[in-house]
């Protein structure tokens, strides 16, 4: 008896692994060599990491040099969200740390500032940061002395939606402060240039773009940037920025699926978009109190954050699992733990609407078919769901 087929959409969790870096990845397991031999074996595994770190670099328009290889996302944010930088080869010192409570918790909880050096700016309505809020912040610390570096994320993993990133790092710019952005979410969905975007580090995940989990990069926008305070010091790898052998295996898939994310991005793009419109249309068209999170704003264009009225999203998300569903409430980053989404709390949700919310998340592997077999089982299970609660309450 074959097995029932599944939609798998939960991209924005882990996008599955891609032809090119499966292939990548076991031609790997299978050679020998320390990239910091010298010998011939070490040779040809620093090649493949140089090979993935142009490939990186590419992905994101950012210099080859400028790519520091990592565990993850969450590691490159801790790795860069410290007092202690050195931006364009010189050195600075940040006294606060600007965020926003709508972004990851790797940012919120992971970076190594003090307490007291950190200020979570609010975020609106459609989960914009506060632009007024972010002005007033860096002007009151300037005129303390006090340099800011603020750390602001590409696109939103809840939501989709998209930050006006150049606003603020001009605006950050300006009054002298360090820009970081996390771009996991952004990267191989909508463009993406270093040269292009005035922020001094990024930080990408290789399981986002279907490389392998395990993986993924803080990029420097000038080569000469840096960390003054590694988080692993080591044997001095990646030229003293992180310390540790290199995951060569992991760090080839990652530059295999990062060239495959940025190959026809923009025809990509335009189908997951599609297939997002026709996810959403479906939905409301037969649940009409279902409402679309940031369905007026600029959202990547795989993400579509629902909350379904009077229902508990992790009661939902099992039900979905059950009907062969797979998807997500809210982060995927929570040990499996479901509630309310701290995101939909920031843009001031009540705790209800931000507890019944549910995220849809398209990627390469996903297909019309995964949509209408999606729209097929919400259309039984949400009114099954909704009359099992009736009869509980």
């Amino acid at each position: 008896m074959s097995e029932a087929r599944r939609a798998y959409l939960d991209h924005n969790a882990t996008s599955p692994l891609r032809a090119e870096a499966r292939a990548a990845m076991l031609e790997l397991l299978d050679a020998p060599g320390n990239p910091s031999s010298v010998h011939a074996d070490g040779r040809a595994a620093r090649a493949r990491v140089e090979r993935a770190r142009e490939q990186v670099a590419a992905l994101c328009g950012a210099p080859r040099a400028g790519v520091v290889f990592t565990s993850g996302a969450t590691e490159a944010n801790a790795l860069v969200l410290h007092p202690q930088l050195e931006v364009a080869g010189r050195p600075v010192s940040c006294d606060v740390l600007l965020t926003n409570g709508a972004e990851h918790l790797s940012v919120l909880r992971g970076h190594r500032f003090a307490p007291e050096q950190v200020e979570v700016l609010p975020v609106d309505g459609q989960g914009y940061l506060d632009l007024n809020a972010l002005e007033a912040s860096l002007v009151r610390h300037g005129a303390a002395g006090r340099r800011a570096l603020v750390s602001l994320m590409a696109a939103n993993n809840e939501t989709g939606i998209l930050q006006p990133v150049i606003e603020v790092a001009n605006l950050a710019a300006a009054h002298g402060a360090v820009i970081h952005c996390d771009a996991v979410q952004a990267a191989g969905r909508v463009a993406l240039d270093a040269e292009a975007l005035p922020v001094d580090f990024l930080t990408l995940s290789a399981h986002k773009v279907g490389g392998p989990q395990g993986a993924g990069a803080l990029v420097a926008r000038h080569a000469d940037s840096r960390v003054r305070a590694p988080l692993i010091p080591g044997g001095g790898q990646e030229r003293g920025r992180r310390g540790g052998t290199e995951n060569v295996a992991a760090i080839a898939g990652f530059g295999a699926a990062a060239a495959a994310a940025a190959t026809g991005r923009e025809e990509e793009a335009i189908r997951l978009s599609g297939l997002r419109d026709r996810l959403e249309k479906g939905i409301v068209r037969f649940i009409q109190d279902a409402r679309i999170v940031g369905e007026g704003a600029q959202r990547l264009p795989n993400t579509s954050c629902v909350i379904f009225a009077g229902l508990k999203a992790e009661t939902l998300v099992i039900a979905l699992d059950l009907a062969h569903v797979s998807v997500s409430a809210g982060s995927a980053c929570s040990s499996g733990k479901v509630g309310a989404s701290h995101v939909l709390t920031a843009m001031g949700m009540e705790p209800d609407a931000a507890g019944a919310a549910i995220r849809f998340s398209l990627g390469w592997s996903s297909t019309a078919d995964d949509v209408d077999l999606a729209l097929a089982s919400l259309e039984r299970v949400v009114p099954h769901v909704r009359s099992r609660a009736a009869r509980a309450a």
